[in-house]
């Protein structure tokens, strides 16, 4: 049973809030917030910094100072137990004599994996978890994702036509959905670890793929191409910018020389290339794709298309979330899908997401689906 009140939930959503901030920035460590409060007052907040350290818990106490004595810690996930390249957090609450933990929920990584709650206890303080627990799961997914799928968590981004469709039979697409609604899609790419597109859409569209809200520049995902076969034009933003934001190329290995060479020029602009194996289509094999990217740190993957790549995500089952920006338009049949065919002959086999919201932006609205399993 957990023993907590309206003011321990308080204090919690505000460690959540705080833990927010980190989205994007700290991976492959998770985003965490922490909130020391002593006698009714707020002695120490601290988050999660860019590159993951230091730990929330680290930033409260040094905020809080001697205050942090006999405080109570709110804290959105289990302390850290184990020495890395800072000493444990949960060490670090005991020896500043906090009183008492509020942890939302416990840390699935073998390292920690409870260590931390029993060293807390171990050493007297008392321990509540369970406060907001599927709130900070959620807001943790990508890392949860990442320890025990061995993926990053996929949201799958679509901006359409209320029938569907992202451009007309020509291939005019700027813009479906309204500035407010492109706005809050760069707000997605900045709580993100990466964004993820196919070789066609990048070539069609030539995107930047990085977020342009004022403020929010620094806050850029990596960006990642699927290009099997290393079509994309050196000419093309996401090559002539990969010194400026980290742009990760998903193919195949060379199979002769001209590829080793155009392979060598990508490197050479500032690309990673990341290999993985052909697909029974000649495409690269998506579940070693995600396993390759979350190796390399990434816990949050936003797709943001096209309609193949949709597909393809989708028939794999590596799709977590879907927000589906829908705006009043109509482009009719011979219009582009967004989405490609997934080979669905009966309604039965037919994927049925959990819609779990909606909003309104501007003229356009958004609506939240989550993928059950």
């Amino acid at each position: 049973m957990i023993k907590t009140t309206d003011d321990d939930l308080g204090y919690m959503r505000n460690a959540l809030t705080l833990a927010r901030r980190g989205l994007g920035q700290v991976w492959p460590n998770p985003a965490v917030g922490c909130v020391l409060v002593r006698d009714g007052d707020v002695v120490g907040r601290g988050w999660t910094q860019p590159g993951g350290r230091p730990h929330a818990e680290t930033e409260a106490l040094a905020r809080a100072g001697e205050r942090a004595s006999g405080a109570t810690a709110y804290v959105t996930l289990e302390p850290c137990s184990h020495h890395g390249r800072t000493p444990p957090c949960a060490q670090a609450l005991i020896d500043a004599g906090i009183s008492r933990a509020v942890i939302a929920v416990t840390d699935p990584d073998p390292r920690v994996d409870g260590d931390g709650v029993e060293m807390l206890s171990g050493a007297g303080i008392s321990v509540d978890v369970g406060l907001c627990a599927e709130e900070a799961a959620q807001l943790n997914a990508g890392f949860f994702s990442r320890l025990g799928k061995k993926r990053p968590y996929v949201t799958l981004k679509c901006a359409s036509t209320i029938d569907g469709r992202i451009a007309t039979r020509s291939g005019d697409s700027q813009w479906i959905t309204g500035d407010v609604a492109r706005n809050a899609g760069h707000l997605m790419r900045a709580t993100h670890d990466a964004v993820l597109v196919g070789s066609l859409t990048a070539m069609q569209d030539n995107p930047s793929l990085t977020c342009r809200l004022p403020g929010l520049e620094a806050r850029s995902p990596v960006r990642i191409v699927l290009d099997g076969r290393m079509q994309l034009p050196l000419t093309n933003n996401l090559v002539v910018t990969a010194r400026d934001v980290p742009t990760w190329m998903v193919t195949l290995p060379p199979k002769s020389a001209d590829q080793s060479g155009r392979r060598d020029a990508y490197i050479g602009a500032g690309v990673t290339i990341v290999d993985v194996d052909p697909d029974p289509e000649g495409h690269p094999e998506l579940v070693q794709a995600l396993g390759q990217i979350s190796e390399k740190g990434i816990t949050r993957l936003m797709v943001e298309g096209g309609g193949q790549v949709a597909a393809s995500f989708i028939s794999a089952a590596m799709v977590d979330e879907i927000v589906w920006f829908r705006a009043p338009c109509i482009i009719g049949g011979d219009g582009l899908p967004a989405l490609a065919g997934i080979g669905v002959n009966d309604l039965s086999d037919a994927p049925r997401p959990l819609r779990t919201g909606t909003r309104t932006v501007g003229g356009d609205i958004i609506e939240y689906y989550k993928i059950q399993g």
